[in-house]
């Protein structure tokens, strides 16, 4: 069943959330964000990681370093997902968009934090759980390992930073045993946004 939000076009509506979905890779970030905005009746889905490839040439890639030339491909990425969500937000539409989890969201996202219609969440599950829905996902491709090994660096950088995010603000939500629809169930019921 849809939401129903006012049809409002041109003003920007409190009753339209922004949702910044973030998480380790492999943990459905994508699947559960599509999900969500199609709770909605006006609504659109935006992925980083498209924005990021929508780079043709010299498109710089994750891996063991985090290079400058990363840094800063990753924060235009994000820099045109903010203004893409405001300026979707502005004429009524539910925005989510959907990234991976890093230490640099904070300043890449800086115009988005203070933003009053915004709920940020991480999807949590157990690092094993992750790592089974890659098997699933990836098969026995190359990208595996490469996408375990993201799993473990981002497990390992980020299991004690989650209280504290949640302290600051962040819906934390263990995904080990959800499903997509129970996954979008429950950020509903946990933000302002389900009613």
């Amino acid at each position: 069943m849809k939401i129903d939000e006012p049809d409002r076009e041109g003003e920007q509506a409190a009753s339209n959330p922004i949702f910044l979905v973030v998480g380790p890779p492999a943990v459905g970030k994508s699947t559960t964000s599509r999900a969500l905005a199609a709770r909605f009746s006006r609504s659109i889905h935006v992925p980083v990681d498209d924005i990021r490839n929508m780079v043709v040439s010299g498109i710089a890639l994750p891996g063991g370093v985090w290079t400058d030339d990363l840094a800063r491909q990753v924060t235009l990425a994000r820099t045109s997902v903010v203004q893409t969500a405001l300026s979707y937000h502005g004429a009524g539409f539910v925005v989510v968009i959907d990234d991976f989890l890093d230490p640099n969201q904070r300043s890449d996202y800086q115009a988005l934090l203070g933003h009053p219609d915004l709920h940020k969440i991480i999807l949590f599950p157990d690092q094993d759980a992750a790592h089974r829905r890659n098997l699933q996902r990836s098969g026995e491709t190359p990208a595996r390992a490469y996408i375990d090994e993201g799993v473990r660096t981002v497990y390992r950088q980020f299991s004690a930073s989650v209280p504290r995010l949640a302290q600051e603000g962040w819906l934390v939500v263990d995904t080990t045993i959800l499903s997509v629809e129970d996954t979008v169930a429950e950020i509903l019921r946990r933000t302002t946004a389900g009613g």
